[in-house]
């Protein structure tokens, strides 16, 4: 399949190409220690508390992974209740 190159034929291939530009040099704070703490972590945390909990509690799955989701949920509660006491700091 050959593939076609839109921007060639546009009228505003200039204009989209400097804002594309201006958006790859912003500068501004790094996102991966945010992003990780919000989507990764609480990952980690569920598959952890759910590995140990399936130890303790072998004879009954529900407990271990309602255990697993509590934990998981109140990570989730206390990194937003950190951040919403870090945005009234700053401002």
């Amino acid at each position: 399949m050959v593939k076609e190159n839109i921007c060639q034929e546009c009228s505003q291939k200039e204009s989209c190409q400097q804002a594309f530009e201006k958006l790859g040099n912003a500068k501004g704070p790094s996102v991966a220690i945010k992003s990780i703490l919000a989507f990764l972590l609480p990952l980690v945390i569920f598959i952890a508390a759910l590995a140990v909990s399936e130890k303790i509690f072998q004879k009954n799955a529900g407990i271990s992974f309602l255990l697993a989701a509590g934990l998981t949920a109140l990570y989730i509660l206390i990194v937003w209740s950190v951040s919403k006491h870090l945005k009234k700091i700053r401002q």
